[in-house]
């Protein structure tokens, strides 16, 4: 993502970095030149956990603690007027200026300011410039599109984007930072030409362009067996029966369900990799439970089952269970709950792949930046020592 943006790269860690955790040292390490959030909050978290590059926060209503930001060196997001005044209010209150981004609605249709408003906006930020109390420091906006790089709305909406920026500059405004590429813009093209470029799920693996094969998906969910037993033809699995057993088969119990992320719209089509194979989760899932079916393989409790991961044992990705569910793989990595452990995982040649905490019954990891694959990996766990049986689930990334 780096090469592709040209070293304008803007990792946008929002919504607890799309589900992967704490990463912002990861990113900036591995190349990222700053950090995009969405809420003050994600961004004021940042700075507690002492990174000190530069952040920017785009969506907050009125009444947002717009002074800590401030303080913070936080970039601000100005998409309306009462936005404007409130940020320039703050910045006085802190004795700061404070540092903003113009943002223009190209065509989304939601955030950022209308064009028919942005004259205005743009004559009276520079009214608050010369008062002192902001500075203009970017122009934003966000294609509607671009997932689609032959679609004609985005010559449209970069023409809307190169006149927001001509009226900026015909107001005495001298922005430099000028932004309008995520994820699908940057691998389409669709945004090419500005900087910087704001990724976030291309940094974990997702395309939602689904033109490139070069993208591997960062997290790892597995899970451990609760219990196993045999169960004869004809029995009914989970709530309504929706699935009743053909034939004498093997069941084992995970300990997970909806709440730790699991689609209960996937109930009847997703799939599990056990002991190298894949198996299918059968009935409905229930809120802390899905049940597989080993067919003559009779599990032990304990042993460990990948629910998704990059693919390259057999095991299901996000985008299957993306299909499965009839959603996107945002919504799948982003809706893994706080039960699952995070174990994190950093590229090391110099030592043997170590496998995640033995003893854990679920795991989510995620890869660091830079690392093809899993061999070679360093293991660390996120979670401190403790007397207490382990989580039933984990989530684990490199």
């Amino acid at each position: 993502m780096r090469a592709l943006s040209g070293g304008r790269l803007m990792a946008v860690l929002k919504a607890d970095a799309f589900g992967h955790g704490d990463v912002a040292a990861a990113v900036l390490e591995a190349g990222a030149e700053s950090i995009g959030v969405t809420s003050i909050d994600e961004a004021l978290a940042l700075r507690r956990a002492e990174v000190v590059a530069p952040i920017l926060s785009w969506l907050n209503p009125p009444g947002a603690d717009f002074e800590a930001a401030v303080r913070e060196r936080i970039d601000l997001a100005v998409p309306h007027l009462e936005l404007l005044f409130e940020i320039a209010r703050a910045a006085r209150t802190a004795g700061e200026t404070a540092r903003v981004h113009l943002h223009i609605d190209v065509g989304t249709g939601r955030d950022g300011c209308p064009p028919r408003d942005w004259v205005t906006l743009c004559a009276l930020a520079r009214e608050q410039e010369a008062a002192g109390a902001i500075r203009v420091v970017g122009v934003m906006g966000h294609m509607s599109c671009a997932d689609d790089p032959l679609s004609g709305q985005n010559v449209r909406e970069r023409l809307v984007f190169e006149n927001a920026i001509r009226t900026a500059r015909r107001r005495a405004l001298r922005p430099h930072l000028l932004h309008l590429a995520a994820t699908a813009a940057t691998i389409t093209g669709a945004g090419a030409g500005y900087g910087p470029h704001r990724i976030g799920a291309g940094l974990f693996g997702i395309d939602p362009s689904h033109t490139t094969d070069i993208l591997r998906p960062a997290l790892t969910l597995t899970s451990t067996v609760v219990s196993s037993r045999e169960a004869p033809a004809g029995t009914g699995v989970g709530y309504g029966h929706d699935f009743v057993t053909p034939r004498r088969t093997r069941l084992a119990l995970l300990p997970l369900g909806y709440a730790d992320g699991l689609p209960r719209a996937a109930s009847g089509r997703a799939e599990v990799l056990v002991r190298g194979e894949r198996r299918p989760l059968v009935g409905r899932f229930s809120m802390d439970m899905v049940v597989v079916d080993t067919g003559d393989v009779l599990l032990r409790p304990g042993e460990r089952v990948t629910v998704f991961g990059p693919g390259r044992d057999g095991e299901p990705t996000v985008a299957e269970w993306a299909a499965w569910s009839h959603t996107i793989e945002h919504e799948i990595v982003t809706a893994v709950g706080s039960r699952a452990s995070r174990i994190r995982r950093t590229l090391d040649t110099s030592t043997p792949r170590t496998p995640a905490h033995p003893g854990d019954t679920a795991c989510l990891s995620t890869p660091a930046a830079g690392s093809p694959s899993s061999e070679g990996a360093r293991t660390t766990s996120t979670r401190s020592p403790s007397p207490l049986p382990p989580p039933s689930h984990a989530l684990s990334g490199r």
